[in-house]
């Protein structure tokens, strides 16, 4: 019998981690090749993992909720056949084996490599230093650590013994005065409510609802939001569409909504205004040279995510329409990879689905702005012609633009926006797909 090592696979170029939260086979259960083995998850996509052979599932190698690398073994199969690995596995010896990994070992923990720490006098492995940084461990306090390695060094037990062992809290170079007056409050674990008329349900939140929630907490206490407003008669855009909607879907084989044709504005906008398809690092601005275009959907238990349109500018309506569909409809049916919610330098949100005349929207980061599309709606309004005006009904709509005032200003945030206004009003209604 050959055993099958099941990797947990690449999900993108920024991927690096998954949680796994739900094993779909336990140890025992039969598994056919491409048959999903478990659920993970990244911080914006729940996936499946499937199997590459088919065989019998013989060990788990991580639980429910446990963070994963990429690449790193998550379960063992046992096949039929017999694999290179295992070959090479008889030809090994062990006793060899386990020698090369101890040495291995003590020389991570042992051997003097210059520290990171340009205050510290020591020398510290990459093995300390990293369950230093993970843990919290000041310079202050690896200088008062007794190191049993070699000369003196701190080794992996030391750091983690005196990691165990630490009762308070990390030293830091505070002055006096400010240490007397601080007051360590407890830290009481939370509980869930308690519903006082016994009525009330309880429901904790899913993971996905706890990472939009800090998502949204966070976005507003990093970018100081403003909002711009524009007023938009999209009559042509409502009369073209209708005009066209079902030769469209009989020619090309998808279905014409409105939204490709918002992202194609929006897209234009953006290569008139590179200063809205940015980012902030610090304090520093990175200037994008893809206009990928973030477009928020639906999933099926509620939730919102925000897949990507990448290099969107690019696209004519066709392909704007495709990527739109296509993104949607993974999005609705789960189907996500990990990538396509990757690398998105501006973001676009529909809240006319639901009724919505317009909204202020919280920016996705570390992107500088998002524009919210209200519904349409037909109204009144004053018609300017050679004659005179005159009162007519149109079809129009709200823009509302939300924008980082830290580096976006009135001037550029209001001017994006109308930009993108003026592509709508000015739409052909001669123009092909």
């Amino acid at each position: 019998m050959a055993r099958f090592e099941l990797k947990l696979p690449k999900m993108g170029e920024s991927v690096a981690e998954a949680t796994i939260t739900n094993w779909l086979k336990q140890v025992g259960d039969k598994i056919e090749a491409d048959e999903a083995v478990l659920e993970i998850a990244t911080d914006k996509v729940d996936s499946e993992v499937p199997s590459e052979v088919s065989g019998v599932l013989v060990e788990q190698l991580f639980g429910k909720d446990d963070l994963v690398q990429v690449g790193q073994t998550i379960a063992i199969i046992e096949t039929d056949g017999v694999t290179v690995a295992e070959i090479v596995q008889e030809i090994a010896v062990p006793v060899e084996v386990a020698a090369i990994e101890k040495t291995i070992e003590i020389a991570k923990e042992t051997i003097a490599v210059p520290t990171d720490f340009s205050n510290s006098e020591k020398f510290l492995s990459p093995l300390v230093k990293n369950i230093a940084k993970e843990e919290g461990v000041s310079i202050a306090e690896l200088e008062s650590i007794s190191g049993t390695g070699k000369e003196g060094r701190v080794t992996k037990n030391d750091i983690l013994d005196y990691v165990k062992n630490r009762t308070s809290q990390p030293v830091v170079s505070t002055p006096v005065a400010v240490i007397q007056k601080t007051v360590t409050a407890p830290i009481t674990p939370k509980t869930a409510p308690v519903s006082l008329s016994g009525g009330d349900e309880i429901i904790e939140m899913d993971r996905m609802r706890k990472l939009i929630a800090g998502y949204m907490i966070t976005s507003v206490q990093t970018s100081a939001h403003v909002q711009s407003f524009i007023e938009v008669d999209v009559t042509n855009i409502v009369k073209w569409r209708e005009k066209n909607k079902i030769i469209f879907e009989k020619r090309e084989g998808e279905k014409l909504t409105y939204t490709p044709i918002f992202m194609e504005a929006v897209a234009k906008a953006l290569k008139d205004f590179p200063g809205m398809n940015i980012s902030i690092d610090g304090d520093f601005i990175i200037k994008k040279k893809n206009i990928n275009l973030g477009m928020a959907a639906s999933l099926p238990n509620g939730n919102l995510i925000v897949p990507v349109i990448k290099n969107a500018d690019q696209l004519n309506l066709v392909g704007m329409a495709k990527a739109v569909n296509d993104l949607g409809g993974r999005a609705k049916a789960g189907k996500l990879k990990p990538d396509d919610t990757q690398g998105g330098t501006y973001t676009v949100t529909n809240v006319g689905t639901f009724g919505s005349v317009f909204g202020t929207p919280i920016i996705n980061q570390p992107q500088v702005g998002i524009l919210a599309l209200g519904a349409i709606r037909k109204m009144p309004a004053v018609i300017e012609t050679p004659e005179g005006d005159f009162i007519g009904i149109r079809q129009k709509m709200f823009l509302s633009h939300s924008y980082d005032h830290r580096v976006v200003d009135g001037a550029l945030g209001g001017s994006f926006v109308k930009r993108v206004a003026e592509y709508l009003e000015a739409f052909d209604m001669d123009r092909d797909f």
